[in-house]
């Protein structure tokens, strides 16, 4: 199957010491240490590291007036965002 998948991943950075990132990536290029998860027809592929911080959040794609762009919320790992969205502190 040649449809893209989402990788969700966590960085250290941001205002917050961690940042979630998100891209496209292919099937060749799931590696053996990553999980792929599928619901609804969309496929996100986590590594092994950033599922640690991920367990129990959820991805979700929120539209707004003047952008549209992938996610996280209800993260039980997180103990406190940043206003940008993009950046937390993880419990």
């Amino acid at each position: 199957d040649g449809a893209p998948l989402l990788r969700v991943a966590v960085d250290g950075g941001g205002c917050s010491g961690f940042q979630y990132s998100f891209s496209l990536d292919s099937a060749p290029g799931v590696k053996p240490n990553d999980r792929v998860f599928e619901r609804d027809g969309a496929r996100v592929v986590v590594d092994d590291v950033s599922l640690t911080f991920l367990k129990g959040a959820t991805v979700d794609y929120v539209e707004e007036m003047i952008k549209s762009s992938f996610a996280i919320s209800d993260n039980p790992n997180a103990e406190s965002g940043c206003g940008c969205g993009s950046s937390f502190v993880a419990k």
